[in-house]
């Protein structure tokens, strides 16, 4: 090919279109469809539409690509929320996607010509595309407001045979080695002057090079026997239920599990609508249930020390009532609070106004000592967060506790999702992870991403089982975020030299 941008482009009209329908491919390998495969065809799709584009015509079609998946993958938005948070939230993320790839198209225009060899464009384009792909997720993770870290393409393959990789590389790595994958594929259809038999013997053996990595062996450091509770209550945003309710929908699933022999109880995010450190009637329940358990119990409220209210996590026991307490860190923008509330309300007064209490941001540590087994704490979105999970394990915990409320997304895919994620935690960390929901997805995932235990959705129950511990520490963990900026590094580093070659290109 030598300094031509690119053997094979299409017209501008077929190329957004193929980014629409790649769009949609993409979120079809995510839950709940969850036909992962489809995930890397829907990048290399994506990067095919690119093919031959400038900057300008690639942040289109980028746009239009993000728009098509984004609009798809977080359509639960709507389910309560309506159309404008819907199209915000995913309008916001469509415009990272269409920067990033609207960069991509450069590096895939001008990269060959930096790098005359065949071997150069095909070792070397895929890597700078893939860094690309992992600095824009990592970006969007964590800006602005804490960042949205929903929909990476590390996310799709929780069933996957790839997902034990994550162990390895984090959630970030596994991002980069299927996009790398996917752009190898591409870059290697417009290398004409390779064999066909050549090309599909460097694609067949980049994949087969990946899944030869065995996955990362989790050794027991002991056991513990809990119960996780599945309340199924009506705990929606605008729901109507009188006060205690909630509380009393957990209480009545907990109350056939006494005689059980278990280390702790856990209920899920907001299982007890009053908190009980401001109420004698609700410290009475949950009393009454640590002591028929015999065991502490570990349950999600609202508090307000003073002035401030946060979304909690309680380790309570009988008699001594809240011994330790996680306040969540994370709290979701324009769902928990209102960020720059001013600002924002001249646009959707009624819809800014429903967020009428702001959660504060928890400064405590996220890991409780329960009875000497120490346990990750992650509420809700939490489980999607590196550093909150990088904290966790640096922190010294044997099981990850995810308690969630996903009472507000019905039957849609949002809580398979976020399974999905937790899953994926079990892997990466090496450690048990307990996703327990007011209604579902509920489920004890073991450290190899097995299914322990599950319960069905909108159906109230417990999950007893015995789990294993873990100290391990995974490769992934030991390197945490350094995976990430290395990879990102290697993807803008590439950019600056494709965009030095492109102003040559120019003069």
């Amino acid at each position: 090919m030598g300094g031509n941008e690119s053997a094979f482009s299409l017209p501008l009209w077929a190329s957004v279109l193929v980014a629409a329908g790649a769009g949609a491919i993409l979120d079809a390998g995510f839950p709940d469809r969850d036909w992962w495969f489809l995930a890397p065809l829907g990048v290399a799709l994506m990067l095919v539409a690119l093919l031959g584009r400038s900057l300008g015509t690639g942040l289109l079609v980028g746009l239009v690509a993000g728009l098509s998946f984004w609009l798809i993958h977080i359509y639960w938005i709507t389910l309560y929320l309506g159309l404008v948070p819907w199209f915000a939230l995913g309008g916001l993320q469509s415009l990272f996607f269409g920067l990033g790839l609207g960069l991509t198209a450069l590096v895939l225009r001008h990269g060959p010509r930096l790098w005359p060899s065949v071997w150069g464009r095909v070792g070397l384009v895929p890597v700078i595309v893939a860094g690309l792909w992992t600095a824009r997720e990592a970006i969007s993770a964590v800006w602005p407001y804490g960042g949205f870290a929903w929909g990476r393409v590390a996310l799709s393959q929780s069933e996957s045979p790839f997902g034990s990789l994550v162990a390895w590389v984090g959630l970030s790595g596994l991002s980069f080695i299927l996009v790398w994958l996917s752009a190898l594929a591409v870059q290697l259809l417009r290398e004409p002057d390779l064999a066909h038999t050549l090309r599909a013997a460097v694609a067949v053996g980049a994949v087969a090079l990946v899944l030869a990595i065995p996955a990362w062996p989790t050794l027991p450091s002991g056991t513990t026997r809990l119960a996780a509770v599945q309340g199924n209550a009506d705990a929606g945003l605008f729901a109507e239920y009188s006060p205690g309710q909630i509380l009393q929908d957990h209480t009545s699933a907990t109350l056939p599990l006494i005689g059980e022999s278990v280390d702790f109880v856990v209920w899920p995010e907001n299982a007890s609508d009053i908190d009980p450190t401001r109420s004698a009637a609700a410290a009475q329940v949950l009393d009454y249930i640590s002591t028929e358990m015999d065991a502490p119990l570990i349950t999600g409220t609202i508090t307000q020390p003073e002035d401030t209210y946060f979304n909690s996590s309680l380790l309570w026991e009988a008699g001594r009532g809240a011994v330790d307490v996680y306040d969540k860190v994370h709290p979701v923008p324009f769902a928990e609070y209102m960020p720059d509330r001013a600002f924002w309300r001249p646009f959707a007064p009624e819809l800014i106004d429903l967020i009428a209490r702001d959660y504060g941001i928890g400064t405590r540590d996220n890991v409780f000592n329960i009875d000497g087994v120490l346990a990750g704490i992650a509420i809700c979105f939490d489980i999607a967060d590196d550093q909150l999970v990088q904290e966790m394990i640096d922190s010294g915990a044997q099981l990850i506790l995810a308690q969630t409320n996903n009472a507000d997304f019905g039957h849609t895919d949002e809580s398979v999702q976020q399974l999905a994620i937790a899953r994926l935690r079990a892997i990466q960390t090496g450690r048990t992870v307990v996703n327990i929901s007011t209604v579902g997805s509920s489920a004890i995932i073991t450290p190899n991403g097995d299914t322990l235990d599950s319960l069905p959705t909108f159906t109230a129950g417990a999950m007893v089982q015995t789990v294993p511990l873990s100290d391990t520490i995974t490769p992934a963990m030991v390197a945490g975020r350094a995976t990430e900026w290395l990879l990102s590094g290697l993807g803008l580093a590439g950019l600056a030299l494709c965009l030095g070659a492109a102003r040559r290109h120019r003069r």
